[in-house]
């Protein structure tokens, strides 16, 4: 394996991106009360089980990349099956032991989410809404570890950023199968989109966007927060209704493809809502 198939196999930006998740469900609950070490342990068991779900992935799409992703390691034959299953074995075990060393319930957390890495990679992709379910649940749970790593799972306003980002990313998902319905149907995946039609699709993906608008507002009005996160929290609502009206008007395959990538937008104006709305909470 080189190092360059290695570095791809882990598609280090990911699993940052899932590690920082981690931090961040720290700071959200409880940002004077975050440890250095239950910080650092907390990303690392973010980004080596993302890693060990990334491989995982590439696995068992090998077959389905040969034709839409051929530059990926185990198709160039940049890293063989064995070493990619050796590797994901161990970055999985580092990541469960630095989990186990904040406690037990990081430890079954973590244990939760490399699961569900496997079960959708295994078999429930194929089932359409609820591999959806599943992916969005991965986006989520890193926030509910990172309180539990900080031990702050009473704080209210961490439930609701799990929630929200649910939200936001299931309808992002279900809006994406839009998209794919060509792919998905070589590959057997009954997406939302392919089973039930696009404009199916599109309702759907915009009631799930105005239910995580609904969810961002719940702790203003529960005033778990204050007036930054109010004003902060308002851009993101913005960008999910208007979208959520585009993919109603039109649920072309290329305005969906804009409307998913104006969702990340939208989602990381959340998060910064969330990360700053907690500790300014005036």
């Amino acid at each position: 394996m080189t190092l360059t198939g290695l570095l791809s196999l882990i598609r280090p930006i990911n699993s940052i991106m899932v590690g920082f998740a981690v931090v961040v469900g720290m700071a959200v609950s409880n940002f004077s009360s975050i440890s250095l070490l239950a910080a650092g342990l907390g990303f690392l068991t973010g980004f080596l089980v993302s890693s060990y779900a990334m491989i995982v992935n590439d696995k068992y799409d090998i077959e389905v990349d040969r034709v839409n992703n051929p530059d990926r390691p185990l198709v160039k034959g940049t890293a063989s099956v064995k070493e990619a299953e050796v590797f994901a074995i161990i970055l999985l075990t580092i990541g469960l032991i630095s989990s186990a060393v904040l406690g037990w319930l990081t430890f079954f957390i973590a244990v939760v989410f490399a699961l569900i890495a496997w079960l959708y990679n295994y078999r429930v992709k194929k089932y359409g809404l609820l591999g959806n379910g599943l992916v969005s649940a991965s986006i989520a749970i890193p926030y509910i570890y990172g309180a539990a790593a900080n031990g702050a799972l009473q704080e209210p306003l961490v439930y609701f950023l799990a929630l929200t980002s649910f939200l936001a990313g299931l309808g992002r998902e279900v809006v994406k199968t839009i998209c794919d319905v060509k792919g998905d149907e070589l590959r057997g995946i009954r997406s939302v989109a392919r089973m039930w039609g696009v404009k199916a699709a599109a309702k759907i993906g915009a009631l799930l966007f105005i239910l995580a608008v609904c969810s961002s507002t719940i702790p203003l009005i529960l005033r778990i927060v204050g007036v930054v996160y109010g004003v902060l929290v308002s851009a993101p609502i913005c960008i999910f209704l208007i979208l959520s009206a585009k993919i109603l008007r039109d649920y072309s395959s290329k305005n969906a493809y804009r409307v998913k990538r104006a969702a990340l937008l939208g989602m990381l104006l959340g998060l910064l809502a969330f990360i700053v709305g907690g500790y300014f909470r005036w």
